[in-house]
C-alpha cells in the first residue's frame, strides 16, 4: 500500500537559520565565484548595517514565531566589519527575541593581522564559532591562490582563534597548482597540530566567471588528486575527526549546526546582497534571492524590491533538492525527516531509489537512506536519478 503524502509542509517543526552576507573583500581571489567585491575606498559598514536591519525587519513574518537556531556571517570577508557592527546586529536580534538561547553564531574571518586583532571583540559580541579561510599554510600555495596572507599570518590567526573560541573551523584547499601529496599533508598536519573543533577540506575546482576559468592554472594530475584525498581522509580519521559530510570533518559533538541545517533541508533566511533563502511559508517551500549588487540592495532594503527573485518549489523539485543536500551526509537521513522537510513520501521517489539501490549507490540505514561509498564517489550521477522530469 502506498502511503499518502501530507498535502503541505508544517514549518513550526522545521529549524530556521539566519545567513547574513557581507560581500566585501580586500581582494577578489582568482578561484572565487561567490558574490563578493574588492573593497574600493572606505567600508560602508554603518550604511550596510542599516540595510541589513531594515531587511530583517521586513522579513520577520516569513519565519513566524520560530527563533534562529544559528546565525552565520558569510562573505566576502565578514571580519572586515568592526566588532561593534556585529555586536549591534546580534543585540538587535536578542532584543526582539529572535535568537534561540543556545544559538550557534559563526563568523568567517580572514587570517590577516587586522582581522586577527578583533577576535576577542567578536567573541565578546556573541560570536561562538570562528571559521578561518586559511586554505594553506604554504607561502607558495597561498601566492598561487591570490591570498592576501602568508603562512606566518595563517598560523598566528589560528593560534589567536584557538585562544578566544572553543569552536574553530579551519578551511583547507588541496589540489593546488604545483601541489604534491607531501605539501597537502603538510598543510593538514599543521592544522591538526592546532587541534581545532572542525576542519573543512575542499579540492580546488575551476568555476565559470573566475580569473582561473579564463586563465586556468596547471593542477595536479588525477592520480595525485586521488592520493591526496585518500591520505587526508586517513589522517583525519586517525586524529579522531568524524567525516560527517563530503568536505566536513569534526571532533565528536562538534559538527557545524548551521551547515547541518542546510544539508538536512531545514529553513534559512538569507539577508544581505545576493543572499539566498529557503523558507517553509503557508504550507509551501519558497526560494528567494536578494539583489546581488550591494548598492542596489542597500537602496531597496526593507521593501519587497530588495528581493531579486522568488519562486515556489514544486513536489518533484523538493525531492531532488532534499537529495542534493541530505545525501552529502555520511549518516544519510530518516524517512521521518524526509517527510517533515518536503511534505512528500519516499514512495514518490520509489523508482529512482530502487534504481540507485540496484546499482549499489544507496542503502537503507536506521529507517532511512544513505549513500554508499560508491554512491558518494558517483554522487552527481546518483543525484541525476532524482531530477524532475522535463515539463
Amino acid at each position: 500500500m502506498v502511503e499518502r503524502a501530507r498535502p503541505d509542509v508544517d514549518s513550526s517543526s522545521i529549524p530556521v537559520g539566519l545567513y547574513l552576507h557581507l560581500p566585501w573583500c580586500l581582494r577578489k581571489c582568482p578561484y572565487c565565484d561567490f558574490n563578493s567585491y574588492a573593497l574600493r575606498g572606505e567600508l560602508p559598514a554603518q550604511d550596510y548595517l542599516r540595510a541589513l536591519l531594515a531587511d530583517l525587519e521586513f522579513a520577520r513574518p516569513a519565519v513566524g514565531s520560530r527563533r534562529f537556531a544559528s546565525v552565520y556571517f558569510g562573505g566576502g570577508t565578514p571580519s572586515l566589519f568592526p566588532p561593534e557592527q556585529i555586536a549591534a546586529l546580534l543585540d538587535w536580534l536578542r532584543a526582539r527575541r529572535l535568537l534561540a538561547a543556545d544559538a550557534e553564531i559563526s563568523l568567517e574571518a580572514n587570517p590577516g593581522a587586522a582581522d586577527r586583532g578583533r577576535f576577542a571583540a567578536y567573541r565578546a559580541a556573541g560570536v561562538n564559532r570562528l571559521s578561518l579561510g586559511v586554505q594553506s599554510f604554504d607561502d607558495r600555495s597561498l601566492a598561487a591562490l591570490g591570498r592576501v596572507h602568508d603562512g606566518t599570518a595563517a598560523r598566528a590567526a589560528v593560534a589567536a582563534a584557538m585562544e578566544h573560541f572553543h569552536c574553530v573551523n579551519i578551511d583547507l584547499m588541496h589540489g593546488l597548482p604545483g601541489q604534491e601529496l607531501s605539501g597537502a599533508l603538510a598543510d593538514l598536519g599543521t592544522a591538526l597540530d592546532f587541534g581545532p573543533a572542525q576542519i573543512a577540506c575542499y579540492q580546488l575546482t575551476i568555476e565559470p566567471n573566475t580569473v582561473f576559468y579564463s586563465r586556468p592554472p596547471t593542477l595536479p594530475p588525477d592520480a595525485v588528486l586521488g592520493a591526496i584525498e585518500t591520505a587526508m581522509l586517513e589522517r583525519l580519521a586517525a586524529a579522531g575527526y568524524e567525516h560527517y559530510e563530503i568536505s566536513a570533518h569534526a571532533r565528536p559533538g562538534a559538527r557545524c549546526r548551521h551547515n547541518l541545517n542546510y544539508w538536512q533541508f531545514g529553513d534559512y533566511l538569507g539577508i544581505g546582497a545576493g543572499a539566498h533563502s529557503k523558507l517553509s511559508v503557508a504550507g509551501r517551500i519558497l526560494r528567494q534571492a536578494r539583489l546581488r549588487r550591494p548598492e542596489s540592495y542597500q537602496r531597496r532594503a526593507g521593501t519587497a524590491n530588495a528581493i531579486g527573485s522568488e519562486r515556489a518549489v514544486d513536489r518533484q523539485e523538493r525531492i531532488f533538492e532534499f537529495m542534493l543536500n541530505a545525501l552529502r551526509l555520511r549518516d544519510g537521513f530518516s524517512e521521518a525527516l524526509f517527510r517533515e522537510r518536503t511534505g512528500c513520501s519516499l514512495a514518490e521517489a520509489g523508482s529512482a531509489i530502487a534504481r540507485c539501490v540496484d546499482r549499489g549507490w544507496l542503502e537503507t540505514a536506521a529507517g532511512g537512506l544513505r549513500a554508499t561509498a560508491d554512491g558518494r564517489r558517483w554522487l552527481n550521477r546518483l543525484l541525476q536519478e532524482f531530477l524532475p522530469a522535463p515539463a
